[in-house]
């Protein structure tokens, strides 16, 4: 996408850093962003349920911290669920979907635990598609088939219009949940090079995508990635 709001993001992006959290000791501001983001939506019942878990240091799982201008703004999980790794949060509302995609061979990107600082949210409107920006990467990087989507009849809409996503499941009240969740599907293969068209800000390059998802030397402590879309969009141009 050129243009007003392209441009706008772009900007946004000049101030982000993305970190993946890899290390419990690192998890504690994880969990305060949750706790806020879902107490304001009164999404989930928070009583006795600790908001940083054990899946979120699975193999399969990366939780980023996205930062705007030196603080934590922003959060998200995200799940490569695969036919031999079955393993996400999304399996507690609907584990035949997932299940029946898995047998097919399909693999999946799931995010999940999105939580966002509400003043921020206010003051810089562009933060969903900055932290939904990994989701875009990691079906890059992993090869994936699908991008799911836990959403709520409100969110729904953003979903199929940013993404293309298709209804999959009607939303229900359940495992822990305040409110319906619905289940949505994006294809990759149908969709992400018109993404990368559409919003151009979801471009990134390789060494980008590496720095991000590559755990070949194991869990380490977190560092700071810049976004490059700009970069990967200059390349293009030259």
């Amino acid at each position: 996408m050129t243009g007003m709001f392209g441009d706008k993001v772009l900007s946004v992006l000049d101030d982000i850093e993305y970190r993946r959290i890899d290390l419990v000791e690192e998890m504690q501001d994880i969990g305060r962003i949750r706790s806020q983001a879902y107490a304001l939506a009164n999404l989930v019942d928070l009583r006795g349920k600790p908001l940083v878990d054990e899946v979120d240091m699975d193999s399969h799982a990366y939780v980023f911290a996205v930062f705007y201008k030196g603080n934590l703004v922003s959060t998200v999980r995200l799940h490569h669920v695969t036919p031999d790794h079955r393993v996400s949060t999304t399996f507690s509302l609907f584990p035949d979907k997932l299940n029946a995609w898995l047998d097919e061979g399909k693999s999946l990107i799931d995010p999940v635990r999105f939580a966002a600082d509400p003043e921020t949210v206010k003051s810089v409107p562009a933060l969903p598609f900055v932290t939904l920006r990994p989701a875009v990467m990691a079906s890059h990087a992993l090869r994936t088939d699908l991008v799911i989507q836990l959403a709520t009849p409100n969110h729904a809409p953003f979903y199929r219009r940013v993404f293309k996503a298709k209804l999959v499941a009607e939303p229900i009240v359940g495992a822990g949940y305040n409110i319906p969740i619905g289940l949505q599907a994006t294809d990759v293969h149908e969709t992400l090079g018109k993404l990368y068209d559409q919003y151009s800000f979801f471009r990134s390059t390789e060494a980008e995508r590496k720095a991000l998802f590559d755990r070949s030397a194991g869990r380490r402590a977190s560092v700071a990635v810049k976004p490059t879309a700009r970069l990967r969009l200059d390349s293009m141009a030259a």
